[in-house]
């Protein structure tokens, strides 16, 4: 990784891969300034900068939910046991994505536990596809802003475990039910704040 973040890519690497490594790395950082700031909160204007910066060799238009830009549909998402699931429609100039995001804001607030918040709001923006690439990695960057937040530790997603994250985010993408996702991800975090 240092060497990626001093601008040297690994050999047999596509760069491809190293620079989505670095875009991923710009993501963090931002959503690392909004926490030491003080300032992070669960918000579109933040989930949007972090995608531009996480996305921006991908994703058709970097920053901006799907259909408020120039280009209109996207969405679809390839399940590992295979087939295809749409994401939630971007209604006239993506004003149904954004009403989705205000709504699921709304919804969390109703919620007492930060680390529900949290791990809510990655399943549920995973889910509904606000962008047309990028999706998890931002989702999983807002949900660890707002652990850390909170005074949680990150989530992390063991290599080991990969199979059994894909399978959940399958069961997401495929009943509209995030428990499964939300319980996984509950096991790759300490249960308590620190």
């Amino acid at each position: 990784m240092r060497t990626l973040l001093e601008g040297v890519t690994i050999g047999g690497k596509p760069q491809a891969e190293a620079d989505q490594i670095l875009a991923l790395s710009e993501g963090m950082d931002i959503m690392v300034s909004e926490v030491r700031a003080g300032t992070f909160t669960l918000r579109k204007e933040l989930s949007d900068r972090i995608h531009a910066a996480v996305a921006r060799h991908e994703a058709i238009e970097a920053g901006n939910f799907r259909g408020e830009g120039d280009v209109t549909g996207g969405g679809t998402v390839l399940l590992a046991r295979g087939g295809r699931i749409d994401g939630d429609p971007t209604g006239s100039g993506g004003n149904a994505l954004v009403s989705d995001h205000t709504n699921l804001l709304a919804a969390l607030s109703a919620l007492r536990d930060p680390r529900a918040k949290a791990l809510v709001y990655c399943a549920s923006a995973t889910r509904s596809q606000f962008y047309f690439d990028g999706n998890k990695r931002t989702a999983r960057i807002m949900m660890t802003g707002a652990l850390i937040q909170a005074g949680f530790e990150a989530v992390s997603i063991p290599f080991i475990r990969r199979e059994e994250y894909n399978f959940a985010l399958d069961t997401l993408f495929t009943t509209d039910d995030a428990t499964e996702l939300i319980e996984y991800l509950s096991t790759c975090a300490p249960i308590s704040a620190g």
